[in-house]
């Protein structure tokens, strides 16, 4: 495992753009903190910043943070059908293989490597999340501070099955363009289908299949937290409202997607002419 790994990040690391994408993916995540601080000056007659209004505290500061963290992987998804792109165009994948790396191997070091930045991003949001809440909030009780931090679990999930979903698309139509471009058609006819399901059936009914979906199953990890700021400003007794949670069985649709993508990318590998 740590040879396959240590390989691919030498490769990424040998390359310009990628190093340059990597750093603004692990630098954006830092604009919470300073967006947390702005001090928004309303036509002079009071100044808002958003810090002191209890969105950063604990717990909910863990919702938050993820929910926009996970906004910013897109620029790691460029890292990771560039991967694939730059083996094909660069004819890197025929040496590797005649230099006795297996299809398989081949493979797992980059779904290794999806791992290990995906990690590596969470650890970064948890870091954030501590210093943002440990500043704003008031609360110092372990058990309300590490409250909902299965959003973190739930943040690391999301990466690593988007990441893998780029990995195939990456793989299907080898050039990093294209599979961006894919990434946004899938985008748009996960909505074309849920628009018919909704008219030949009915809404609810459509909104649960989608939810099956596997761009719709990676964003329903993290669910908007905007109505559960709004709660935690109501009156007692308006929590359930809205289930902001993560669940378990969305944490598998997600899993279930990602060893699918990843069978899908090794069985496309052994079947192709390279």
């Amino acid at each position: 495992m740590l040879r396959l790994l240590q390989l691919e990040l030498q490769k990424l690391l040998l390359n310009r753009a990628s190093k340059v994408l990597i750093f603004i993916s692990f630098v954006l995540p830092f604009f919470i903190i300073l967006l947390s601080s702005i001090r928004f000056n309303v036509f002079n007659y009071f100044t808002l910043e958003v810090g002191h209004y209890g969105v950063f505290n604990f717990p909910i500061v863990w919702h938050i943070v993820t929910f926009f963290a996970s906004q910013f992987k897109l620029f790691f998804a460029i890292v990771v059908v560039s991967m694939v792109g730059n083996e094909y165009s660069n004819k890197t994948i025929k040496q590797n293989l005649i230099d006795g790396l297996s299809k398989k191997e081949f493979i797992l070091s980059k779904f290794y490597t999806i791992i290990f930045f995906s990690a590596l991003a969470t650890l970064l949001v948890f870091i954030i999340c501590l210093l943002v809440g440990l500043f704003y909030s008031s609360i110092d009780e372990l058990h309300l501070i590490f409250r909902d931090t299965e959003f973190l679990f739930a943040y690391f999930i999301k990466l690593v099955g988007f990441f893998s979903l780029c990995l195939f698309l990456g793989m299907l139509v080898k050039r990093s363009a294209f599979a961006l471009a894919f990434l946004f058609v899938l985008f748009i006819l996960e909505w074309i289908i849920f628009g018919i399901l909704a008219w030949k059936i009915n809404e609810s009914t459509a909104t649960k299949i989608q939810n099956f979906f596997p761009l719709k199953s990676m964003y329903k990890l993290i669910d908007q937290p905007f109505q559960r700021i709004a709660i935690s400003k109501a009156p007692n007794g308006q929590d359930f409202l809205y289930d902001f949670g993560v669940h378990w069985y969305e944490i598998a649709i997600v899993m279930a997607w990602t060893a699918l993508f990843i069978f899908l990318s090794y069985r496309l590998l052994k079947k192709r002419d390279l």
